[in-house]
């Protein structure tokens, strides 16, 4: 039975760029930290044991399964659960921006980010893999999931997160400093990931946890502001700008029970909708169940409506009609085969085949194939 209540702490740090040993000193301080503070679950910035601008360190600093500076974390999560910011090594040489959550002495989780951004400054899919899922996952104190910064500027993965269960979104970040707009003293990147936050915790019923960093590598500087939002939208914790700092919100399940009761968009969701739209988006099927081959709506078949055109990827055969405008389609050499046909007719009439009767399609009277025949010969004489 997941906790009710619990508490949640942010370490916003200012690691050392590829010093894995020093950024571990400052996990452990926190966690000491986070014991005096009686914290349950403690969130790190996005690589934040790695340092972020690494380029070719990825591979020097990637840390593979088993080895034992993960060993380290796993210990440090005996008494506070955490959620750590590295860079992971998988099998065929692929390097991931990883976030790990450890608790009871155990890894229990991994996210890989999905969204790698690679513009401006950014330039994480030249040396990251791509992750490919986003899962909620069961904690003791509920349901979790983890979006890696640019993952939550993208709305699909808050949601999906928050459909999957999730009612606290964990999101470590390494967001870097902006500029400052005129008439305003926070960054333009810190005023935007404010408002994200609170529009996902309100729209969604879920707490953010969004843990950023501070400090500079390569000339490159954070902004920090990490902050605890509840579902309600109110602010329960905000650390300094610019600086290293703590925080650390009480957060409770009946708080986002409350705001899923008056504002119920995740029960009222309909994911049918959704999915059939996005492959309609995608140039799928739309229907998620189709209908029977050759079906009609029993509306349509009362007003005695035509069956609905097959379409056909095929070229449209010369002579034939077309279904896209319905006549005859004319061809270099359709007088040629006009008389051919002319003369296949005459020769079986000259041998004694019996004329096949028709009607005429123009004036509803009968005609034979031989009478067809001659009235071929006369107009292409005539051309």
């Amino acid at each position: 039975m997941p906790l009710r209540t619990c508490t949640i702490g942010i370490a916003q740090l200012s690691p050392r760029l590829g010093d894995i040993e020093h950024n571990l000193s400052l996990y452990e301080q926190s966690v000491r930290q986070a014991r005096e503070r009686k914290v349950d679950l403690l969130v790190f910035p996005e690589l934040s044991l790695t340092g972020y601008v690494l380029r070719d360190l990825v591979s020097s600093v990637a840390l593979q399964h088993g080895m034992r500076e993960l060993d380290r974390l796993a210990a440090l999560s005996r008494d506070v659960a955490l959620v750590a910011g590295l860079v992971e090594e998988a099998d065929g040489g692929l390097f991931y921006n990883a976030a790990m959550y450890f608790d009871g002495g155990r890894l229990r989780n991994v996210h890989r980010k999905v969204y790698l951004p690679t513009y401006g400054m950014f330039d994480e899919q030249r040396y990251f893999a791509r992750g490919n899922s986003i899962r909620a996952f069961d904690t003791r104190f509920g349901r979790v999931a983890i979006l890696i910064c640019e993952d939550l500027w993208h709305p699909s993965t808050a949601s999906i997160a928050a459909l999957d269960g999730a009612t606290i979104v964990i999101c470590p970040s390494a967001s870097p400093l902006r500029g400052v707009s005129e008439g305003t003293d926070v960054d333009d990147n810190a005023r935007y990931w404010e408002l994200v936050n609170q529009f996902y915790a309100t729209t969604l019923g879920v707490f953010t946890v969004y843990a950023n960093r501070v400090g500079f590598e390569d000339g490159v500087g954070f902004w920090g502001g990490s902050e605890i939002t509840d579902p309600f939208g109110e602010r329960l914790a905000k650390a300094r700008y610019y600086e290293t700092d703590f925080i650390a919100a009480e957060v409770s399940q009946d708080t986002a029970r409350r705001k899923r009761v008056a504002a119920p968009m995740i029960r009222d969701e309909d994911l049918d909708l959704t999915i059939n739209e996005l492959l309609r988006l995608r140039g799928r099927p739309q229907a998620l169940v189709p209908a029977p081959s050759g079906a009609m709506p029993r509306a349509a078949k009362r007003r005695g409506a035509a069956k609905p055109a097959r379409v056909t990827s095929k070229p449209a055969t010369r002579g034939k009609r077309t279904p896209a405008r319905g006549r005859r389609t004319r061809t270099k050499g359709g007088a040629a085969e006009k008389v051919a046909r002319a003369n296949k007719v005459a020769k079986a009439a000259r041998s004694g085949t019996p004329a096949r009767t028709t009607k005429s399609a123009r004036t509803g009277k009968p005609t034979s194939s031989h009478g067809r025949a001659a009235s071929a010969r006369k107009r292409t004489k005539r051309r």
